[in-house]
């Protein structure tokens, strides 16, 4: 049995419809690559998961128990289990580092002031970051952000981590950073990650599988080798990058039809050439 099973999920804003029947696996102690194009609806999947948007038909079954029929105050020991790294990081800027980090421990648990402290302090000594409790979100790189922002995350010791677009923004060497620390919190926290990215080199390097969102439902799951033999065109397109040619914007390797030459093109008029080139001196 699965540890996440999305069954029959349907989900539209209005008249844009993002899901039409998704049916997904997330198995304990993987890690799970969303991909897909902009707008397929991966980021609200995630939020779906942890009832930050309601589904419109079909389950969400987390350990066993359909958490679409979750009341606020029951989702509570469900997102105690799952931390969740958004896009930007989401820091709060009116909170320091330390305070930020907190947030999840002070929002699910009863923990001492002590116990807070040693629990943000181990957390960012995992990401990488010790010390620096004291600092303000506006004194931070977008890569100290981002792992800030995971800090916050695995400080409630989750079964499941989310990344959303976790690499976005970022220079090589601080996706690289990333990319490992994934790594590095699935073998040491043994927790269940499920990531959401166009990066094609970060999915490879981080997955167990992967799965590819299009219109509505998912189309491909499988290991990353299984991705690369894909022989399904809209699966090779995407993870190739291969964009289908605007009609509205010009071929520049075309030659136009009916085009003048310009002068370079002309053949130089010389004696040899033009039995009049002497009168038009």
């Amino acid at each position: 049995m699965a540890l996440i099973e999305f069954r029959g999920v349907q989900k539209a804003f209005g008249p844009k419809v993002v899901y039409r029947h998704l049916d997904l696996d997330v198995f304990e102690g993987e890690s799970l690559t969303i991909i897909g194009g902009s707008g397929q609806g991966k980021s609200v999947m995630l939020k779906m998961l942890i009832g930050l948007l309601p589904v419109d038909r079909g389950s969400i079954q987390f350990q066993g128990r359909d958490v679409t029929t979750l009341t606020e105050a029951e989702f509570s020991a469900v997102r105690r289990q799952v931390g969740m790294l958004f896009q930007g990081a989401a820091l709060f800027d009116s909170l320091d580092v330390r305070e930020n980090v907190a947030y999840g421990l002070r929002e699910h648990y009863q923990m001492s002031e002590a116990e807070i402290s040693e629990r943000v302090r181990e957390s960012l000594a995992y990401v990488g970051l010790p010390g620096i409790e004291s600092m303000w979100p506006a004194d931070l790189s977008g890569g100290m952000k981002k792992r800030v922002g995971l800090a916050r995350a695995i400080a409630v010791r989750p079964a499941v981590l989310l990344y959303d677009e976790p690499t976005t923004g970022l220079d090589p060497i601080n996706v690289t950073r990333i990319n490992h620390l994934i790594l590095h919190l699935k073998k040491t926290l043994h927790a269940t990650s499920v990531v959401v990215t166009h990066d094609m080199a970060s999915a490879f390097a981080i997955s167990d599988r992967i799965a590819m969102i299009h219109e509505g439902g998912v189309i491909f799951s499988g290991t990353c080798e299984e991705l690369r033999a894909s022989t399904d065109r809209r699966v090779r397109d995407f993870i190739e990058g291969n964009a289908p040619q605007d009609p509205h914007i010009a071929d520049p390797d075309a030659t136009e039809p009916n085009a003048t030459p310009s002068r370079s093109q002309d053949t130089l008029s010389t004696p040899a050439t033009d039995p009049n080139f002497s009168e038009r001196r």
